[in-house]
């Protein structure tokens, strides 16, 4: 392994590597689950997937809890999402009672109903009152589907947006679970400039400089034309001698 290299330089940035991957990957239980959700949600892998992968890694005890932990937490995700259309449910289902009431009172007076239409009658009025159309949930009929065929010009979005209208649920919640970033590191590395300008070999440049260091970063990066290396060295050496010559007249005036 190269955490027991010879080289010194090779171990410790093995150590360092090895470090990192333990702080996001090293225990399974400290992990985001919805990196897993993620996976759930594509249709080529789904959640019998997943339950595969984590029998793999972590063995059949410790896998098959990853694979309880991941598929309760997504049951509580899609449970969450259900209430946010409950409003819209229970507004359909109020005009749905109102509609039924309207076709019993026309049959009464028509003078057509008899027992069976009642029972009829009875029953869509307590479907729409309780909201349930199926006892199946979205997201058990899409885990119970046939997973799709893998290949290099699958689209997973276009996917989403073509069933939306059979998961509706589901697809707002891919819509959110899949605009979630994998890593963090281009954020870190956004904001985190002062650690490559700041490192262990210039701990004593003041805060001054360290932000102006920053500041022509910034520039630099910012500029439409390419940076001329030669032309800026002869320019940086003339800032940088008028800049003693400056230096130096201070302090004889100070002596004086």
């Amino acid at each position: 392994m190269s955490t027991e290299s010879d080289d010194f330089n090779l171990r410790m940035m093995a150590k360092k590597m090895k470090a990192k991957f333990d702080k996001y990957w090293g225990a399974p239980e400290k992990m985001n689950k919805m990196i897993f959700i993620a996976c759930v949600f594509d249709p080529r892998f789904k959640f019998d997937y997943v339950a595969f992968v984590f029998l793999r890694m972590y063995g059949e005890e410790k896998g098959e809890k990853m694979a309880d932990q991941v598929k309760s937490y997504m049951i509580t995700l899609f449970e969450e999402y259900r209430k946010m259309t409950l409003k819209i449910s229970e507004v359909a289902s109020s005009s749905s009672t109102s509609s039924i009431d309207t076709l019993e009172a026309l049959s009464i007076n028509s003078g057509s109903t008899h027992k069976g239409n009642l029972i009829q009658q009875e029953y869509l009025r307590h479907k729409a009152k309780s909201g349930r159309v199926d006892a199946k949930t979205e997201l058990d009929k899409y885990l119970a589907e046939e997973i799709e065929v893998a290949n290099v010009s699958f689209d997973i979005l276009l996917w989403w947006k073509v069933n939306s209208p059979r998961f509706p649920i589901l697809a707002e919640m891919a819509r959110d679970v899949l605009a979630i970033p994998i890593s963090t590191v281009a954020s870190e590395s956004a904001f985190s400039t002062g650690g490559r300008v700041l490192d262990s070999f210039r701990s004593s440049l003041t805060p001054k400089l360290v932000q102006t260091l920053v500041c022509l970063q910034d520039w630099l990066r910012k500029e439409s034309s390419p940076v001329k290396i030669e032309e800026d060295l002869n320019n940086l050496e003339r800032i940088e001698s008028d800049f003693r010559t400056n230096n130096e007249k201070d302090s004889c005036v100070t002596n004086i």
